[in-house]
């Protein structure tokens, strides 16, 4: 796809086909996308978690009750650790930053798939962490559900967003 197309169509879906998995080549196309993301200093501190199986779906679901998530077939989420990012001199570690870029990078591929995503950082991280048996040290900023469309669902289409004279500033 196009990639100005691509990034103007992308939209966070809230409705899943529960009976509609994603193949595996495509999953494996999108986890990828993030595999080859860029992070600082190259460190690649992620862990891309897929769940897909009902039972651990059953569990990870609980950590976001809207019933939209629960239908997802498939969960995505990205898990790394601060000691193994990056930090700068002053401190400032890039464990955050590398792990979104990672995820939108997931989201974009997703996108150019057909497959539907939706950035979610309003989790239960505690429930996530038993769910997941993640440690203390795994820090996780945001998951999205990995699915197609429920029959009949379209686009809003529309992007409500600050005109580009709001936002940039030429020096």
């Amino acid at each position: 796809m196009e990639f100005t197309k691509l990034i103007n169509g992308r939209e966070s879906i809230r409705s899943y086909d529960p009976t509609k998995p994603v193949d595996r080549a495509v999953l494996e196309r999108i986890l990828d996308a993030g595999r080859i993301a860029p992070s600082a200093a190259n460190r690649q501190p992620w862990r891309f978690l897929l769940i897909s199986s009902r039972e651990m779906l059953t569990q990870v679901r609980k950590c976001y009750q809207k019933p939209w998530f629960q239908d997802a077939p498939h969960v995505l989420v990205v898990a790394g650790r601060t000691g193994e990012a990056w930090a700068r001199q002053d401190g400032w570690n890039s464990i955050e930053t590398d792990l979104t870029i990672a995820m939108d990078h997931m989201v974009l591929a997703a996108e150019n798939e057909g497959v539907a995503t939706c950035w979610i950082a309003n989790f239960e991280l505690s429930v996530l962490r038993s769910a997941l048996s993640l440690s203390s040290e795994d820090r996780v900023y945001v998951i999205t559900p990995l699915g197609y469309p429920r029959p009949g669902f379209s686009k809003k289409g529309q992007k409500q967003r600050k005109a580009l004279t709001d936002v940039v500033k030429y020096l």
